[in-house]
């Protein structure tokens, strides 16, 4: 099966990222665990892993950007890897999706079993 992920995150990405954390986190937390996600390795998880982690909701097919990725698919477009910050069972954190929960729930419609490319960057 031909991939439907690019090799590297988007650097628009990494701003999306930074932007979403720091309603979470103060703003130099946000942009350090930004950063830190250029670095890492890509890793790989399944949709409906990343979605029972995060504890968020799978959204739905018709979902507007959930559809634009779908059809990315469709035409051949490959999609950027998720950046992720690791959660913590001990404190009853769940994992934070910093940029590219659309792209998981697109992905989980595709292939739920299927492994997504992700960095991930623990909370620190």
């Amino acid at each position: 099966m031909k991939s439907r992920w690019l090799e590297q995150p988007e650097e628009h990405d990494f701003p999306a990222a930074a932007n979403y954390l720091s309603l979470l986190l103060p703003p130099q937390h946000a942009g350090a665990l930004a950063e830190a996600l250029k670095q890492g390795d890509l890793v790989r998880y399944k949709a409906k892993d990343l979605l029972r982690a995060s504890r968020l909701p799978l959204l739905e097919r018709d979902n507007k950007y959930v559809r634009n990725n779908l059809k990315k698919v469709e035409k051949g477009e490959k999609l950027s890897p998720v950046l992720l910050v690791r959660g913590s069972i001990e404190v009853d954190r769940p994992l934070l999706v910093a940029d590219g929960y659309h792209r998981i729930c697109a992905s989980y419609f595709i292939d739920e079993n299927s492994e997504i490319p992700c960095r991930i960057v623990d909370w620190a």
